[in-house]
């Protein structure tokens, strides 16, 4: 009988590249900053500012207790992200797609809708984020966007969520600040760019 010993060696040789090949690529390129003064959400591609968005956080505050509804201050990664290829509107309950679209605005409606990236908290006073399922997702209630109107979480309109689902990955840092974004040397190079774009003649960023 034929010794089984260098098949069971090449199947061992092999475990260290089926591991890395399932492993999530983990993205350290893409950072985030929400600030809840603002009510924007600024992304960051190694250091330089790209582009920002309105979001809308709690309106109960900023705190990491459990049954607060508050927005969790501090740092935090994109631990998983639900919904790629969902239509916009696209109905989730409990992370799950129900098939039921909605539109924005709808009345009487305010489910999580088109895209989740589900947060996990990085410091020890917001550890349980991801156990209170704070996510940034996007909301039919879009009237609402640019205050604090939200449950815990930090809401998109669904537009917006979609382009930045595309452009994250799991891992992406994502910082959450009580002040401004003028406060981040980030956000100062966003608005001095910004203004500088806005001037008649000026050249695009």
């Amino acid at each position: 009988m034929p010794s089984l010993r260098p098949v069971a060696l090449l199947v061992l040789a092999a475990l260290p590249l089926l591991f890395t090949s399932c492993a999530p690529t983990i993205d350290r390129s893409n950072q985030m900053v929400v600030s809840v003064r603002d009510q924007k959400l600024l992304l960051v591609r190694e250091g330089r500012p790209v582009k920002a968005y309105p979001v809308s956080t709690s309106m109960f505050g900023l705190g990491s207790e459990r049954g607060s509804n508050h927005t969790p201050l501090g740092k935090h990664v994109i631990a998983k992200k639900i919904g790629a290829g969902a239509p916009e509107g696209m109905v989730f309950k409990s992370r799950r797609s129900t098939g039921h679209i909605i539109r924005p605005n709808t009345a009487g409606r305010d489910p999580i809708v088109t895209r989740i990236l589900w947060l996990s908290g990085e410091e020890s006073h917001n550890r349980n984020t991801f156990s209170r399922c704070v996510y940034i997702h996007g909301t039919p209630a879009e009237h609402k966007i640019g205050r604090p109107a939200s449950y815990g979480c930090i809401r998109m309109t669904s537009k917006d969520i979609v382009d930045l689902y595309e452009r994250v990955g799991v891992g992406t840092d994502v910082k959450i600040i009580r002040g401004s974004l003028n406060t981040t040397s980030e956000g100062r190079t966003y608005y001095a760019r910004l203004s500088d774009r806005l001037r008649p003649n000026a050249m695009r960023w």
